[in-house]
């Protein structure tokens, strides 16, 4: 079984904000793949849908916590499944990439996120897959804490909805195969082509630089 566990608060006051994408994403899965109706665990804190991709049974998982306390559910959810950090996979806002963007993670440091810091301290390491939908930072004169519990301009809302889409897929691709398969086939790829244009630019340099060389040895050379 893994854990695939949208990050968000609840209450129909934040539903549409950016920091609950994760809860728009895990809604979407379970409206793909047929799972069970959301269910409450109140013990653990949150609620549930059981589904499967493929083979592997997935339960889906939307903390009632408030995000800051996102792992005083998701633990013990693990502890009663008997569920390891490499089963738990976690979809989540991230402001240090544009909106709409993603990127999928082994592992890591929570960031500065402080849903991810609450599910490290209760998961007791760092060791689970996160899938980043990115919300981009706030503008001039707005806090962080207005920038995610706002919702998305206009103008992002479709490239939101879109990521979500893309990551579908690549969600049963974690599962069914594995992460690093993944990462390589849904993760943005790294532009080349400035660094091209940069070694180009630098080769235009050192030839118009030789050829000045040139240049003055030869008026040196009639001086002579």
């Amino acid at each position: 079984m893994k854990l695939i566990v949208g990050l968000g608060n609840p209450g129909s006051e934040y539903a549409k904000t950016k920091h609950n994408v994760g809860w728009m994403f895990v809604d979407r899965m379970a409206e793909r793949i047929g799972a069970t109706g959301w269910k409450e665990k109140e013990k653990e804190k949150g609620m549930v849908a059981e589904g499967r991709v493929g083979a592997e049974k997935v339960l889906l998982v939307k903390p009632m916590t408030y995000m800051n306390n996102s792992g005083e559910c998701v633990g013990p959810l693990m502890r009663w499944y008997k569920l390891g950090p490499e089963d738990v996979l976690v979809v989540h806002d991230d402001m240090d990439i544009p909106a709409g963007t993603i990127r999928i993670r082994k592992k890591g440091s929570a960031g500065g996120h402080n849903g991810i810091k609450s599910l490290i301290a209760h998961i007791g390491s760092e060791k689970f897959i996160r899938v980043r939908i990115g919300i981009g930072r706030p503008l001039p004169g707005r806090t962080v804490i207005n920038h995610v519990l706002e919702p998305f301009a206009a103008e992002d809302v479709p490239r939101i909805a879109e990521a979500i889409e893309y990551l579908q897929p690549a969600v049963d691709c974690i599962i069914n195969e594995d992460v690093d398969m993944a990462m390589n086939r849904y993760n943005p790829k790294k532009v080349k082509k400035a660094k091209n244009s940069q070694q180009a630019e630098a080769g235009e340099q050192i030839e118009k630089a030789a050829g000045a060389g040139q240049a003055e040895e030869a008026h040196d050379g009639q001086t002579e």
